[in-house]
């Protein structure tokens, strides 16, 4: 008994180390996993029809008050249509003073081709290239366009510029390359 003891005083902090180490490891994949930086989809509330989330505030305000800006909108907007509520994003896009930014677009694209518009959402795709041909985020979500209309060549053109701008280890590239792979994932 006295020898069962011991191995466990000496075995007990090495698996409380292990253990603790494992979950610091895990949390810090689960933030990674949402996404961190300018796309906090994951993070930001969703308010009731006719509200907008405003950060400074941190709460839902009426969509047509002039004290949430257009960063807060767009952001708001592409919150929405992650959460499937896509006519809405549209809608809140709407509202911007100045729609033609290249995350605007990019969201309209995205939200109108969840819509099944998918020729709209490329021409909004297309435009927000236009404005920032580095802007991996559009790449991806062009690519997915592409895949869902069978033109798998132009898809992994967006791959490879995605490539060009932040590697094969960037969400964007993993998230094309697995579209492209299994098109029913889209």
């Amino acid at each position: 008994m006295r020898n069962f003891l011991g191995s466990l005083h000496r075995q007990l902090p090495v698996a409380l180390f292990g253990a603790g180490l494992a979950l610091a490891m895990l949390s810090g994949n689960a933030y990674a996993a949402g996404g961190g930086g300018s796309d906090d989809a994951a993070t930001t509330p969703t308010c009731p029809k006719g509200k907008v989330y405003e950060k400074k505030s941190k709460k839902c305000v009426d969509k047509s008050s002039s004290a949430v800006p257009d960063q807060d909108r767009t952001e708001y907007a592409y919150t929405l249509a992650k959460a499937g509520r896509y006519q809405e994003a549209l809608d809140m896009l709407d509202t911007l003073k100045d729609p033609n930014t290249k995350e605007a677009l990019n969201y309209r694209g995205y939200a109108t081709r969840k819509l099944g518009r998918t020729d709209e959402g490329i021409s909004w795709y297309k435009k927000s290239v236009a404005l920032d041909p580095k802007y991996a985020k559009v790449r991806e979500y062009l690519g997915e366009a592409y895949v869902i209309k069978g033109q798998i060549d132009l898809a992994k053109e967006q791959l490879l510029t995605i490539k060009s701008i932040c590697g094969t280890t960037c969400e964007e590239y993993r998230d094309l390359h697995e579209a492209i792979a299994e098109p029913s994932k889209i």
